[in-house]
Protein backbone atom coordinates (compact mmCIF):
# COMPACT_ATOMS: atom_id res chain seq x y z
CA UNK A 1 0.00 0.00 0.00
CA UNK A 2 1.17 3.28 -1.24
CA UNK A 3 1.48 5.68 2.25
CA UNK A 4 1.35 9.50 1.88
CA UNK A 5 1.94 12.03 4.11
CA UNK A 6 -0.85 13.86 5.99
CA UNK A 7 -0.68 16.81 2.81
CA UNK A 8 -0.05 15.58 -0.28
CA UNK A 9 0.31 17.76 -3.47
CA UNK A 10 -0.12 16.25 -6.72
CA UNK A 11 0.22 18.27 -10.13
CA UNK A 12 -2.42 18.06 -13.35
CA UNK A 13 -1.14 18.63 -15.99
CA UNK A 14 -3.39 20.28 -19.30
CA UNK A 15 -1.56 19.65 -22.81
CA UNK A 16 -2.18 22.50 -25.41
CA UNK A 17 -4.54 20.13 -27.24
CA UNK A 18 -8.23 20.98 -27.86
CA UNK A 19 -9.54 18.52 -25.73
CA UNK A 20 -7.32 19.68 -22.64
CA UNK A 21 -7.92 23.66 -23.42
CA UNK A 22 -11.82 23.25 -23.89
CA UNK A 23 -11.36 21.30 -20.13
CA UNK A 24 -9.45 24.16 -18.83
CA UNK A 25 -11.94 26.74 -20.02
CA UNK A 26 -14.46 24.69 -18.34
CA UNK A 27 -12.83 24.16 -15.05
CA UNK A 28 -12.34 27.68 -15.08
CA UNK A 29 -15.66 28.94 -16.11
CA UNK A 30 -17.33 26.35 -13.40
CA UNK A 31 -14.76 28.02 -10.43
CA UNK A 32 -15.26 31.74 -11.52
CA UNK A 33 -19.49 30.59 -10.65
CA UNK A 34 -18.69 28.42 -7.27
CA UNK A 35 -16.49 31.02 -5.66
CA UNK A 36 -16.38 29.10 -2.49
CA UNK A 37 -14.56 25.66 -4.28
CA UNK A 38 -11.08 25.38 -5.11
CA UNK A 39 -9.37 23.36 -8.05
CA UNK A 40 -8.64 21.17 -5.43
CA UNK A 41 -12.16 20.81 -4.60
CA UNK A 42 -13.21 20.14 -8.08
CA UNK A 43 -10.66 17.30 -8.33
CA UNK A 44 -11.88 15.55 -5.18
CA UNK A 45 -15.28 15.76 -6.13
CA UNK A 46 -14.46 14.24 -9.87
CA UNK A 47 -12.32 11.15 -8.39
CA UNK A 48 -15.24 10.13 -6.02
CA UNK A 49 -17.59 10.47 -8.42
CA UNK A 50 -14.98 8.61 -10.97
CA UNK A 51 -14.30 5.77 -8.40
CA UNK A 52 -17.75 5.06 -7.89
CA UNK A 53 -17.72 6.18 -3.39
CA UNK A 54 -20.58 5.77 -2.23
CA UNK A 55 -22.28 9.12 -0.70
CA UNK A 56 -21.89 7.51 2.64
CA UNK A 57 -18.31 7.46 2.64
CA UNK A 58 -18.15 10.74 1.00
CA UNK A 59 -16.90 13.96 3.24
CA UNK A 60 -20.10 16.04 3.41
CA UNK A 61 -19.99 19.93 2.56
CA UNK A 62 -20.44 22.17 5.31
CA UNK A 63 -23.93 22.76 6.07
CA UNK A 64 -25.25 26.03 7.27
CA UNK A 65 -25.19 24.80 10.78
CA UNK A 66 -20.81 24.31 10.70
CA UNK A 67 -20.59 27.54 9.10
CA UNK A 68 -22.55 29.44 11.94
CA UNK A 69 -21.03 27.23 14.34
CA UNK A 70 -17.64 28.96 13.25
CA UNK A 71 -19.23 32.12 12.98
CA UNK A 72 -19.97 32.07 16.65
CA UNK A 73 -16.43 30.49 17.18
CA UNK A 74 -15.26 33.74 15.53
CA UNK A 75 -17.41 35.75 17.66
CA UNK A 76 -16.30 34.70 20.96
CA UNK A 77 -12.69 34.92 20.06
CA UNK A 78 -12.95 38.55 19.15
CA UNK A 79 -15.09 38.81 22.67
CA UNK A 80 -12.11 36.87 24.37
CA UNK A 81 -9.70 39.33 22.38
CA UNK A 82 -11.45 42.32 23.48
CA UNK A 83 -12.18 41.12 26.95
CA UNK A 84 -8.16 40.31 27.42
CA UNK A 85 -7.49 43.87 25.98
CA UNK A 86 -9.63 45.75 28.67
CA UNK A 87 -8.36 43.67 31.43
CA UNK A 88 -4.91 44.14 30.45
CA UNK A 89 -5.64 48.03 30.00
CA UNK A 90 -7.19 48.26 33.54
CA UNK A 91 -4.42 46.16 35.22
CA UNK A 92 -1.57 48.26 33.67
CA UNK A 93 -3.53 51.51 34.70
CA UNK A 94 -3.37 49.75 38.50
CA UNK A 95 -0.17 48.94 38.21
CA UNK A 96 1.09 52.71 37.04
CA UNK A 97 -1.19 53.94 40.31
CA UNK A 98 0.70 51.57 42.39
CA UNK A 99 4.26 52.83 41.17
CA UNK A 100 3.23 56.49 41.34
CA UNK A 101 2.16 56.14 44.79
CA UNK A 102 5.11 54.21 45.88
CA UNK A 103 7.08 57.20 44.51
CA UNK A 104 4.87 59.36 46.80
CA UNK A 105 5.41 57.58 49.87
CA UNK A 106 9.86 57.13 48.91
CA UNK A 107 9.72 60.68 49.02
CA UNK A 108 8.07 61.29 51.90
CA UNK A 109 10.32 58.79 54.26
CA UNK A 110 13.01 60.83 52.34
CA UNK A 111 11.74 63.97 53.10
CA UNK A 112 11.21 62.89 56.72
CA UNK A 113 14.84 61.56 56.78
CA UNK A 114 16.57 64.87 56.09
CA UNK A 115 14.16 66.53 58.55
CA UNK A 116 14.89 63.73 61.50
CA UNK A 117 18.88 64.21 60.34
CA UNK A 118 18.66 68.24 60.57
CA UNK A 119 16.75 68.67 63.66
CA UNK A 120 18.95 69.19 66.61
CA UNK A 121 19.91 67.02 68.75
CA UNK A 122 19.89 67.78 72.67
CA UNK A 123 21.62 65.47 75.34
CA UNK A 124 20.98 65.72 78.61
CA UNK A 125 23.21 64.73 81.38
CA UNK A 126 22.37 61.14 82.66
CA UNK A 127 20.04 61.79 85.63
CA UNK A 128 21.92 61.69 88.87
CA UNK A 129 22.01 64.05 92.32
CA UNK A 130 24.84 66.38 93.03
CA UNK A 131 25.28 67.20 96.48
CA UNK A 132 26.01 70.59 97.07
CA UNK A 133 27.13 71.85 101.00
CA UNK A 134 26.30 74.59 102.42
CA UNK A 135 26.67 75.51 106.01
CA UNK A 136 23.42 74.29 107.58
CA UNK A 137 21.87 73.09 104.14
CA UNK A 138 22.29 70.40 101.81
CA UNK A 139 20.11 70.98 98.34
CA UNK A 140 20.15 68.10 95.24
CA UNK A 141 19.43 69.75 92.08
CA UNK A 142 16.70 68.11 90.16
CA UNK A 143 17.17 67.21 86.53
CA UNK A 144 15.42 69.27 83.92
CA UNK A 145 11.69 67.85 82.70
CA UNK A 146 12.16 66.04 79.69
CA UNK A 147 11.31 67.32 75.84
CA UNK A 148 7.83 65.82 74.88
CA UNK A 149 8.54 63.96 71.45
CA UNK A 150 6.26 63.83 68.91
CA UNK A 151 4.69 60.15 68.28
CA UNK A 152 4.77 60.32 64.75
CA UNK A 153 8.72 61.55 64.70
CA UNK A 154 9.49 58.23 67.27
CA UNK A 155 7.51 55.59 64.77
CA UNK A 156 9.67 56.86 61.75
CA UNK A 157 13.00 57.01 63.33
CA UNK A 158 12.49 53.37 63.90
CA UNK A 159 11.85 52.53 60.18
CA UNK A 160 14.61 54.85 59.33
CA UNK A 161 17.38 53.38 61.53
CA UNK A 162 16.45 50.13 59.85
CA UNK A 163 16.52 52.05 56.47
Amino acid sequence: MFQWSKKVVKSVTFNPGVADESLLALVESYLEKQVDKTFSDLCKEALWQSLCVPESVKPGPQTASTEAVEQQIGKLQNQLADLEERFFAKESHRLESMEHQILQLTQQVAHLAIMVAERPVIQYPPPATSVVETVNTTTYSAPPPPQEVDPVISRLSQFLDDF
